[in-house]
Parts: C-alpha cells; structure tokens; sequence
C-alpha cells in the first residue's frame, strides 16, 4: 500500500505538470500483471499513466514508479530483493529463491548481470554516484546499494526504489544488454 501511494503522489506530480503542449492530461491507466511467488495472489495493479486530451496530440505520459521497474514482469522490490539474496549465491540459496519467487535461475542470472553491468554503465549512476559517501560498492550491487540507504529494511527498499524510480520510466529505462 506504501508503495502505491508514493507511485500515487509521483502521478499526480506528473499531471500537474501537464503535456509538454501545455495540453491537460487525462487518465490513461493501464494495467499490469506482474508476477509473484508461487502461492501468492496480488491484488489488480495498474501502472498510473497520463494522456493530453489536446486533438492532435495524445501524447502519452508515464511517471516514474516506485512498483515497476521499466518492462521486467516482476514487481520491482521482487528484482531488488531477490538480486540483493543472490551476493553470494549457493545451490541452495537459488534453489529457494526460484521456490519462493517463481523466478527461473536464468532469470536471476539476468537481474545480476542487470546490476552488474548494464545499471553500473548507465549514464543514471554515473550522474548518481558521486551522491554516495563512502562510495557504493558497484561489485555488490543491489546489496550493498541497499545498504546505502539506512538499517530498516522496509525503509531501505521503498528509499532504493525512490532513488531508482526515474528507470521505470520509458525514457529512463535502462535496457538489458542481450541480443
């Protein structure tokens, strides 16, 4: 619910700001049926999203969300957290990872090599990085990005998911780097 409400209060941000042709924006959700783990129903969700009502226009708009991270299927604290259980994987930590999330062992690989490479070389942390002080550890990533962010964990994932919320967005997404 806290995580809606922050996507919620970047929404009505981005309305307020209107089209870039000074045309109103009317509602525009659309929904999304991210992935859970095994055994879990989630409730309906829907990305908040913005149309200009200006005839000619309709351009779209889509604020930053802390729920979704760009396209993954998964709800953005699931790739956070469950990259952050990966620093230093076992069998059977995979294991437990792909029972509880649903998530095939390819697709962990995929979120590690995400952070690893494909985030740490994206021109958002070269502009975000000197915020950091002691430096963040790129090798440990999410984790030791997490850690960055306080002692409670709640407080850590909804401040990370702040922080990295302008890649949810189609102009911030920062693609996988696979053919």
């Amino acid at each position: 619910m806290l995580l809606l409400k922050i996507d919620e209060d970047l929404a009505a941000e981005a309305r307020a700001q209107g089209c870039d042709c000074g045309g109103m924006l009317h509602s525009a959700v659309y929904p999304r049926k991210p992935r859970a783990p095994a055994g879990v129903e989630l409730e309906p969700q829907s990305r908040l999203s913005f149309c200009c009502a200006r005839e000619g226009c309709r351009r779209r708009t889509t604020p930053a969300s802390v729920r979704f991270l760009g396209r993954r299927v998964y709800l953005g604290a699931v790739v956070v957290l469950a990259t952050a259980m990966q620093q230093g994987v076992t069998p059977v930590r995979a294991k437990r990872l792909r029972e509880l999330l649903g998530v095939s062992y390819q697709t962990l690989a995929r979120w590690r090599a995400w952070w690893a490479t494909t985030f740490v070389e994206s021109a958002f942390w070269k502009g975000a990085k000197a915020a950091f002080s002691p430096p963040a550890d790129e090798g440990g990533f999410p984790h030791s990005l997490l850690t960055q962010f306080g002692v409670d964990e709640e407080a850590r994932l909804v401040a990370l998911l702040r922080f990295i919320r302008e890649l949810s967005t189609p102009d911030g997404y920062v693609a996988d780097k696979r053919a």
